[in-house]
């Protein structure tokens, strides 16, 4: 689901999307945005939630970032 604001394109992931992308089931989704650990769910109607694509981009890149980083030995 594709959303325009002027120039700003945003995309909306569905569950589904989501869950193909970030390898999670919905339940450990949801302790990680409870736990502020992950991007927050937009509610888009009474039975129906989606993420902001860059959002979730934003942190899987985050956590390849991390793994790619040298590690510090003390």
């Amino acid at each position: 689901m594709l959303f325009s604001h002027g120039d700003i394109v945003m995309r909306i992931l569905s569950k589904r999307q989501l869950k193909e992308l970030v390898l999670y089931s919905p339940q450990h989704v949801a302790r990680l945005e409870k736990a502020g650990q992950f991007p927050k769910r937009v509610r888009l109607g009474p039975n129906r939630v989606g993420w902001v694509e860059d959002e979730v981009l934003d942190w899987l890149q985050q956590r390849l970032d991390c793994r790619e980083a040298p590690k510090r030995h003390s």
